[in-house]
């Protein structure tokens, strides 16, 4: 691995990260906000790294994530850059349409009226 230097101290390569624009965490926190409404999810993380973003969803802090929102920038002309994964690991939804992946997931609020 190869460090440039600054003067005193090594400094690593510049390596950007994949994250969620504004545009596309409004999307997200909004179907977040509609299901911590009905007693779906309470706590959500953020993961930015080198080739994705992941917006996690839990049930319980201490628990595994429900769901995970991923942003893979590389997949954008192959399968879609946004996929919904499930809990045991499963691609429930992907595609480049924000909104249209999401809707996996908000079919969870449709529930029949007794």
């Amino acid at each position: 691995m190869s460090y440039q230097s600054n003067g005193s101290f090594p400094t690593p390569p510049y390596c950007e990260q994949v994250a969620f624009h504004r545009r596309e965490l409004s999307i997200i926190l909004s179907l977040y906000g509609r299901m911590v409404a009905a007693g779906e999810w309470r706590d959500y993380g953020i993961s930015t790294l080198r080739d994705l973003a992941v917006f996690s969803v839990f049930r319980r802090t201490a628990e595994n994530p429900l769901y995970r929102i991923e942003k893979r920038p590389k997949l954008r002309n192959r399968q879609g850059q946004y996929a919904v994964v499930g809990m045991d690991g499963q691609i429930l939804k992907r595609g480049n349409d924000l909104g249209t992946v999401l809707r996996v997931l908000e079919r969870k609020l449709i529930r029949a009226v007794d």
